[in-house]
């Protein structure tokens, strides 16, 4: 995790005393479990309640512990018991280190989850105000980079509303795959441990129970999640670099917002970068850069082994941080994105009639004229009109094997821009209900 690109609410999540909150409130919820089962004494858990709650955990003597011990939830535990005094004993009854470890990430999964879907929900409302803003203004459609067809930047960006609102949906799955609980003991079999333990523990941390847990929960869980990120990232990447060739000098359709006192270069006084869209497909490379680990991880030896514990204190902070921030950044270049009509008219009018030579085709073929003909017709005056001889209209119309087919008026007709906009409305109806 690089600070530059963290927000508190969601680095929170992953400090060490919010781990170790967790941790207790695991060991707390299943010492009430237990006492209620007969298995420890209801006074050692009302103790033990006590006494962690208010505690404030050290994190320089639970680190000073492990570097003795070697084992991370057993130096917590010491250091609980240094805090909870002789009903320490009654802690971890039954319970192996996985049920913590697991249970913890999976609430700790759970509430970054949370936050990103918040984060999705604020792109998702300055996507829709601006597609709204410009729901008939029309553009020029690309493919390959090349003028193809009009559309409308208000189409462009329900497009996106539509891509991001599935990802949404994608973030509620992982969440609700991921907020799972298992305390079932040594290789799964709750040998050691009452399953009622889990379930009380699992319905106080606001989580399910894992139907098998093997000691681990099953990393198809956390595949899962981490490829929703992944997913999402990608379609960060594609808004991002959408707004990049748009900014460019020889388009400049829209561009980021660019604030007063801000500097675009070093050297060049004039400059006025993508900074923020280029920043955001670096972004979406390194969370896309963590799902092939969790996907890795999913394949443990028999019950458990720990060649996911490393890989997971990496990814679950980065991935889930990297992802906060581009969400919130791609937000904001939403809501302030600079959009240029005019030059989007300058861009259609640019190729002298080129993008309407897609309806002389059909209408030629309507017309009675085969269709090898018909693209043969219009190509051969296309390719004219890309060497700037004259418009595209006015070349076919003076075209006697076009003219013999279409009058001018017909072709007039041809060139009406609203064609292209004209179900605008199906579009939005289909994309916001309204």
């Amino acid at each position: 995790m690089i600070p530059r690109y963290a927000r508190p609410e969601m680095t929170a999540i992953w400090s060490p005393e919010t781990r170790f909150r967790i941790w207790f409130e695991i060991e707390a919820h299943a010492a009430d479990a237990l006492a209620e089962l007969g298995v420890i004494p209801k006074d050692a858990a009302r103790i033990i309640w006590e006494k962690g709650a208010k505690a404030k955990f050290d994190v320089e003597r639970i680190d000073a512990i492990e570097r003795e011990v070697k084992h991370d939830v057993i130096a917590f535990l010491t250091h609980l018991a240094e805090i909870v005094g002789p009903e320490a004993r009654f802690v971890h009854q039954g319970m192996t280190s996985s049920d913590v470890l697991d249970t913890c990430l999976s609430v700790q999964l759970a509430r970054a989850a949370d936050i990103l879907i918040e984060d999705v929900d604020l792109l998702l409302f300055n996507l829709k105000r601006r597609a709204m803003e410009f729901k008939y203004t029309p553009t020029i459609g690309r493919s390959h980079g090349i003028h193809a067809e009009p559309t409308t930047f208000g189409v462009k960006l329900a497009g996106y509303y539509a891509e991001f609102t599935r990802a949404r949906a994608r973030l509620v799955t992982a969440r609700d795959e991921i907020a799972v609980c298992a305390i079932s003991g040594p290789v799964g079999t709750f040998a050691s441990v009452d399953p009622r333990v889990e379930e009380h523990v699992a319905k106080r941390m606001g989580l399910k129970v894992e139907p098998v847990s093997t000691q681990v929960i099953p990393r198809d869980r956390h595949a899962a999640f981490f490829a929703a990120l992944g997913v999402t990232a990608s379609s960060i990447e594609r808004l991002a670099t959408e707004i990049r060739h748009l900014q460019r000098t020889e388009v400049q359709e829209a561009e980021e917002y660019f604030s007063e006192g801000q500097k675009g270069s070093s050297s060049m006084p004039h400059k006025r970068n993508p900074v923020l869209t280029e920043n955001l497909v670096g972004l979406a490379r390194m969370v896309r850069a963590y799902v092939v680990p969790a996907m890795e991880d999913v394949a443990l030896w028999h019950e458990r082994d720990i060649s996911h514990s490393s890989v997971e204190r990496y990814i679950g902070p980065d991935a889930t941080i990297t992802l906060d921030f581009a969400l919130q950044r791609a937000a904001g270049v939403v809501d302030k994105l600079l959009v240029y009509p005019e030059r989007m008219r300058e861009n259609l009018d640019r190729t002298m009639g080129l993008v309407h030579s897609g309806r002389v085709l059909n209408a030629l073929t309507q017309a009675g004229v085969s269709r090898e003909d018909s693209y043969r017709l219009v190509q051969r005056n296309a390719m004219r009109t890309w060497k700037g001889e004259a418009p595209l209209l006015d070349l076919l119309k003076k075209d006697p094997e076009v003219s013999k087919a279409l009058d001018a008026r017909t072709l007039d007709s041809l060139f009406d821009l609203e064609f292209h906009t004209k179900h605008v409305d199906a579009i939005f109806r289909r994309v916001f209900g309204e």
